[in-house]
């Protein structure tokens, strides 16, 4: 009897504890929508398939004749929802199933197709623009480097010609270099913002700035292209060529030391030449501005860059010989060249026996060992009387 009375009493328990725990355990919802054909109307026959992002369960069912679905017993969580017509997928979303509710969804192909009309029609739009934006910004490029190439021909020219004699070659060269500014401004102002190409443009404005002497304009113009493209070794050339020629020579050696130092990689060598090639542009501004001994530092770094070769020699034994030490002891002038002039010369020699410095080079080494003992400052010496 006790037994009987013990059961009667705790079974109701037991059945409320498994009535709590029952809910919890299920977590089951539904999705329920429907589908609308390319007239917005009911469209049955479609097939939606439900796949969980979570176990990859695949669920399947078709809309009725109202285009409508439903589906139930889902687990809780993301789903992938496809509506496929005649087997061929047109169209999928995600949707999560929540607790509490079913998750509605209205797939209708007519506003679909508008919305996706309205996006291509958009997306042609903004490709026409660019397109013409790329030809407006060809033809001006164009035109700018034809000019640019122009000017180059023409400052050379101006190098080879006697300075009293350049004074038409100087006029045409201020006009073509403007003319080619002008154009690869215009190129720049009709390029895409993102232009891929815009490095190049900027690149070609620096160098029509730097022969227009319009030199703070050229460091900013190959300032934008090394930031657009860091890995070009020769847009540090030229940024470290403008950056002397506007009186920036820390910086310029800064910007010389960055090429020198870009990764080793196929343009390895391209790398090199443009990091001497920096460095001794910087060394022949300065000279050309009677800045003899500030000179040495960037010759130095270029004959180290490149040993092979002999203008940057020349350029660097001239730095020293210009900036060696001179000091009078007992009506003598002694002077103290530079360690290191002697042989600059000599690999000048050595790389180039007969280079156009060739005799430069000759004449300095013999004036080095003449000086060796010292110059004779006095030009007469009188005797004393008895």
């Amino acid at each position: 009897m006790r037994i009987q009375k013990s059961s009667a009493r705790f079974l109701p328990l037991a059945l409320f504890a498994l009535l709590l725990a029952g809910p919890a355990l299920a977590q089951f919802a539904s999705v329920e929508g429907e589908v609308r054909d390319l007239e917005g109307k009911p469209f049955p026959d479609v097939t939606i398939v439900l796949k969980s992002d979570d176990t990859g369960q695949v669920l399947e069912t078709k809309t009725d004749k109202k285009g409508l679905f439903s589906m139930n017993g889902l687990r809780l969580g993301i789903w992938t929802l496809a509506a496929k017509v005649k087997g061929v997928e047109q169209w999928n979303q995600k949707v999560q199933v929540k607790m509490g509710g079913t998750e509605r969804v209205v797939i209708n192909f007519k506003d679909i197709l508008a919305s996706q009309t309205a996006e291509d029609t958009a997306e042609r739009k903004k490709s026409e623009e660019d397109r013409s934006k790329f030809q407006g910004m060809k033809a001006h490029f164009d035109a700018g480097r034809a000019s640019l190439d122009q000017a180059i021909a023409t400052r050379n020219e101006i190098q080879k010609t006697p300075a009293t004699d350049r004074g038409p070659l100087t006029e045409k060269l201020v006009e073509q270099s403007t003319a080619a500014i002008t154009e690869l401004e215009a190129a720049r102002q009709a390029a895409p913002p993102t232009d891929p190409n815009m490095h190049i443009v900027v690149s070609n404005l620096g160098q029509a700035f730097e022969i227009a002497g319009r030199y703070d304009d050229a460091v900013a113009a190959y300032a934008k292209a090394n930031e657009l493209k860091p890995e070009i070794a020769s847009y540090y050339q030229g940024l470290g060529t403008a950056q002397a020629k506007a009186g920036k020579v820390t910086e310029a050696i800064a910007t010389c030391d960055k090429a020198a130092a870009l990764p080793s990689a196929a343009g390895a060598a391209d790398s090199a030449q443009a990091a001497a090639s920096c460095y001794a542009n910087v060394g022949i501004t300065l000279q050309n501005a009677a800045k003899m001994k500030e000179s040495i530092e960037p010759f130095k770094k270029a004959t180290a860059v490149n040993a092979n070769n002999a203008d940057y020699w020349i350029y660097l034994a001239r730095g020293m010989m210009n900036a060696m030490d001179y000091k009078v002891e007992g009506g003598t002038m002694k002077t103290f060249p530079l360690p290191g002039n002697a042989e600059a010369y000599q690999k000048y020699l050595e790389l180039a026996p007969t280079g156009r410095f060739a005799q430069e080079a000759k004449d300095s080494l013999a004036t080095l060992e003449a000086m060796g003992a010292g110059i004779q400052t006095k030009i007469t010496t009188k005797k004393k009387k008895p």
